[in-house]
């Protein structure tokens, strides 16, 4: 059988279409998972503006304290407990001066009663540079005593950070007089970050 060069083109095209079917070429694969990481920022990036606005609408003093921070971060949560506790997040730092933001992961554990799901948000706001680069690039660690922090800055309480840290957490319920983050670990999500 003899080809001509219009069969051996449609052969080679044949081949080419068939290749790219079964193993799509490494800059379409890139640009899938690029699109991915796109999508997952929009999406933090859209529940942290509407929790900062739910923040600002139950506690108006959390917008003054707002303007004076250098910077802040909104983490949405899912708990769940069936003797054990555990949960995990994603959220967003974002450096109000510059405007930069960073994607963060949260992960919560503990021992307790306790049987279902809940669903929260926390945001912090740093008072200065060093309590929000602290948290950012070295993670951080919410021991007992972020609990009593928070309850300082909570619904009832005068607006001020302590130890450069304002806290407060949502759940479907509204914003809690304090938040109970005891247990929970945030760091940087390499995935989502540049």
């Amino acid at each position: 059988m003899r080809t001509t060069p219009s069969t051996l083109g449609l052969a080679v095209a044949a081949l080419l279409f068939l290749t790219f079917i079964q193993a799509p070429p490494s800059w379409a694969a890139s640009s899938k998972q690029e699109l991915k990481i796109q999508q997952k920022q929009e999406r933090i990036d859209l529940m942290a503006r509407e929790t900062m606005q739910r923040l600002f609408k139950a506690k108006p003093q959390a917008k003054e304290l707002y303007d004076t921070a250098y910077g802040y971060a909104v983490f949405d949560n899912l708990k769940l407990a069936f003797g054990f506790s555990g949960g995990g997040g994603n959220g967003v730092a974002i450096d109000t001066k510059t405007g930069k933001k960073t994607y963060m992961k949260m992960g919560t554990a503990g021992v307790g009663l306790g049987l279902g799901g809940q669903k929260y948000q926390v945001v912090f706001l740093f008072q200065n540079k060093a309590a929000f680069d602290n948290f950012v690039n070295k993670g951080w660690s919410a021991d007992a005593g972020a609990k009593a922090a928070a309850g300082k800055s909570g619904v009832n309480a005068k607006t001020g950070f302590t130890n450069g840290i304002a806290i407060y957490q949502f759940t479907d319920k509204g914003l809690m007089a304090a938040a109970d983050i005891a247990g929970t670990k945030y760091w940087k999500n390499d995935k989502l970050n540049d």
